[in-house]
């Protein structure tokens, strides 16, 4: 099983041009869209997250048991959803403002163990960022780690909720002896400041760096680097792409039993040309249609 720890939360996607078109909501949180993705692609998935009991966080529940996600994991609480207030770019880009005061996933606790059948667990987006509860998520990847379960992890920055960026840093640099997989854009690369082998030199085994439409580069221990190109699509929007790339990721890594950081670090050229391959075009399928719509494994093919 694979265990996704964040938020979940609505998205108000516009549909339409301009500040004040309508706004559509659309189940969303980056944690949320990776483990939807994980479940339509056929792997066994666990959500760990705290959700309201308002109507939202009822219909968010509902994707996930729809994508054939355990929700058992999952904390409830009175307190009201999270909204994402989506801007959406000339290219289809996504741009986000929040609203999360007194919202349900930030009082996130720590539970006292991960499902008995977990083999990795992802974390990143808001869940990070949002007090107290992100001392908790970084209290549950230290202690995965520690326990020897494959830890992914993807920052996802959304630099409007970070007050101090450089406090943040260097909070990220401490996560690195704890993660297996990391997986970030080139602007949270570039925001993040560093490279690809100074955070490899920190502990994960892999880093692997989404381009958008130019495709992913892998770089690994052994200072291999793979790149496969972006799939040609028509972009409706880029909501939710990189947590299908990082569900795309865990999957093809579940399917070739390399969910170990030794395993992953020993793909070698042809595995990882072929997993990036498998997650530009589960990424493509999302871009074709409006919100985080992940593909399912009947659409994308073999991994």
């Amino acid at each position: 099983m694979i265990v996704v720890a964040g938020e979940a939360l609505i998205d108000l996607v516009p549909q339409g041009a301009g500040a004040l078109a309508g706004l559509l909501p659309r189940l969303g949180g980056g944690p949320y869209n990776t483990a939807v993705a994980l479940g339509r692609l056929g792997s066994p998935t666990a959500f760990c997250s705290r959700v309201s009991r308002d109507a939202f966080g009822e219909a968010l529940l509902a994707g996930l048991t729809g994508a054939g996600v355990d929700v058992s994991s999952v904390q409830r609480g009175d307190e009201p959803t999270t909204l994402a207030a989506a801007t959406i770019g000339p290219d289809g880009s996504a741009a986000y403002s929040f609203y999360v005061e007194g919202t349900a996933d930030r009082l996130f606790s720590t539970p006292a163990a991960l499902p008995d059948a977990a083999r990795a667990v992802s974390f990143g987006t808001c869940s990070l960022v949002l007090e107290p509860g992100a001392s908790a998520y970084e209290e549950l990847m230290r202690k995965s780690a520690a326990q020897g379960v494959f830890t992914a992890l993807d920052p996802n920055i959304r630099a409007g909720l970070i007050p101090d960026p450089d406090t943040y840093r260097a909070r990220f640099l401490s996560w690195l002896p704890s993660v297996s997989l990391l997986k970030l854009s080139e602007e949270d690369a570039a925001w993040l400041g560093g490279t690809p082998r100074e955070w490899l030199a920190a502990g994960p085994a892999a880093v692997v760096v989404t381009r958008g439409g130019d495709g992913l580069t892998a770089f690994t221990r052994d200072g291999s680097v793979h790149s496969v190109p972006g799939e040609a699509v028509e972009v409706v929007d880029t909501i939710g792409a990189g947590d299908t790339v990082n569900a795309a990721l865990l999957h093809g890594l579940a399917a070739r039993d390399a969910l170990s950081s030794a395993a992953t670090a020993e793909l070698g050229p042809e595995g990882w040309t072929d997993l990036l391959r498998f997650a530009a075009r589960a990424a493509a399928i999302t871009c074709s249609r409006a919100g985080a719509e992940p593909p399912y494994a009947s659409e994308i093919g073999a991994v």
